[in-house]
């Protein structure tokens, strides 16, 4: 089964969990980089007045089709309840190449469940969801099988 990971991440904690997913499934993984500059306090800032207006920004150019995969997992910080915008835009570029996706999700705290409810909104129906903590992702204290089933 052909697979590839596609995440955005400003604090390299969605990263870390993206990372661990690709390696125990040999997925090929992709970086969304925004064009907008969310990094430091200001950029913190931005991003959550961003991510309250579910604004679409400039990303570059990912390499990978995911229409080419049987599996897509996404990835995303949640920021102020809502998924990050890096990852929103790379969602609204590719509707309808998005087949079987399964949606990863990190937050401060249980914020993650409300980023779910919000793919609702761009016709996204994950097969399948996963959501963890900061805190859960930095300790290492997950298990990602039933997950990757």
């Amino acid at each position: 089964m052909k697979s590839l990971v596609v995440y955005y991440s400003r604090s390299n904690i969605t990263k870390r969990l993206a990372e661990d997913i690709a390696g125990k499934t040999g997925a090929d993984i992709e970086e969304i980089v925004p064009k907008v500059n969310y990094q430091g306090k200001l950029g913190y800032a931005r991003g959550v007045k961003h991510a309250l207006s579910e604004k679409i920004i400039d990303i570059e150019e990912t390499k990978f089709n995911p229409e080419e995969y049987d599996v897509v997992y996404i990835g995303a910080p949640v920021w102020a309840g809502k998924i990050a915008n890096p990852t929103l835009t790379y969602i609204k570029r590719n509707e309808g190449k998005l087949n079987n996706v399964k949606f990863f999700m990190t937050a401060g705290s249980k914020d993650y469940e409300k980023g779910f409810r919000q793919l609702e909104k761009y016709s996204i129906t994950p097969i399948k969801t996963f959501g963890l903590t900061t805190k859960q992702v930095k300790k290492g204290d997950y298990s990602l099988d039933s997950f990757l089933e």
